[in-house]
C-alpha cells in the first residue's frame, strides 16, 4: 500500500521509508549502512546516533531548516527535507 510509505529528501536525495520510521533509520536507508553519519565535529570526525534515546545528541541534523533536531526521536513526514 503507497499509504505506509512516505517520501522524504535526505541531502537532496529522494528517499522512500516506511510511515513510522524515525529520521535515523531513514538516513541509514540512504546510505545503505549501519554505521550512520549524520554530522561531523568541528575537527572533521564523524558522527551518528549512539545512545537511540536522544540523551547523546549526536544524530543532531537540520530538518525543514531547523537545526539541531535528533534524528532517533523524530518520526518522518511527508516531504521532510533533511540535511546531515
Amino acid at each position: 500500500m503507497s499509504e505506509s510509505f512516505l517520501t522524504l529528501q535526505i541531502d537532496g536525495r529522494s528517499v522512500r521509508v516506511a510511515r513510522g520510521s524515525s529520521v535515523a533509520a531513514a538516513v541509514a536507508l540512504a546510505c545503505g549502512r549501519a554505521d550512520v553519519v549524520t554530522r561531523r565535529s568541528v575537527s572533521g570526525a564523524p558522527r551518528g546516533p549512539m545512545c537511540g534515546m536522544g540523551v547523546c545528541r549526536e544524530c543532531s541534523v537540520t530538518i525543514d531548516g531547523m537545526r539541531h533536531r535528533l534524528a532517533c526521536q523524530t518520526l518522518c513526514e511527508q516531504d521532510m527535507s533533511i540535511e546531515t
